[in-house]
């Protein structure tokens, strides 16, 4: 049996290829998994869950189906679809999973983010984060109109994208020391996370002890996805050589 995870994959209705080639994933990929893990940004944006665009209807058809046939699905947010809740979760036959989350991978303990909150050198996204995230700000979002959110939803991308250009690569990176801290604080030494959309599989040594972080990859054209299985893992990314 085999465990999938999968993150980044900006699903937006503007964009109907990558949704289809999301369905065609669960469709063609998920057979005899015991599980499936999507950690963050599965939406490009998320306007609250009771504005569910029926483009990504035959996607959440595919989790549902997972779900009716057993397969645990679990659902973490991103720094994208933070406004993703539970009812949507609900609906489609996930377990939404909190920001920091331990698993027990195969005998492996392993944490789970996203992967925005290691990257701490990017002050004013922190900061953003720290005040988009409070019970307040959902509870006022979530109760105006679908027009007014889909405009603060649009201005909040506009300048995301305009800082982007100005800040530097190493910057919208994770923190090494962040990494380390974080690690030792849930004691760990296998991590999991996407958002920096650079699929890779580093190894360190800490302490004597080799570490594994595992980065998942953005969707684009091609499928970006961990295979975790009791014997090996195997992240399949066309950028990896």
């Amino acid at each position: 049996m085999t465990t999938l995870f999968i993150s980044d994959l900006h699903l937006s209705p503007s964009d109907p290829s990558r949704i289809q080639l999301a369905v065609d994933f669960l469709k063609n990929e998920t057979e005899s998994i015991d599980a499936l893990y999507i950690l963050g940004d599965l939406f490009n944006t998320w306007l609250g869950d009771d504005i569910v665009p029926s483009e990504f209807n035959p996607f959440v058809e595919q989790l549902q189906r997972l779900h009716n046939e057993g397969v645990k699905t679990y659902l973490m947010v991103g720094n994208r679809d933070f406004i993703v809740g539970a009812k949507f979760a609900k609906h489609a036959g996930c377990e939404l999973l909190a920001d920091h989350c331990v698993i027990d991978l195969y005998g492996i303990k392993t944490l789970l983010l996203h992967g925005d909150t290691l990257c701490i050198d990017d002050e004013s996204y922190q900061r953003y984060r720290k005040w988009v995230r409070t019970r307040l700000f959902k509870w006022c979002f979530n109760h105006l109109s679908a027009r007014y959110r889909q405009g603060i939803s649009d201005k909040i991308k506009q300048k995301s994208q305009a800082k982007k250009q100005s800040k530097s690569a190493m910057i919208m990176d994770v923190n090494r020391q962040e990494v380390d801290s974080i690690m030792k604080k849930f004691d760990v030494h296998q991590l999991i996370h996407g958002h920096t959309h650079r699929p890779a599989i580093h190894q360190f040594e800490k302490d004597g002890i080799t570490n594994k972080r595992i980065v998942l990859g953005d969707w684009e054209s091609q499928v970006s996805v961990l295979k975790v299985d009791s014997q090996q893992l195997e992240l399949i990314d066309y950028r990896i050589q």
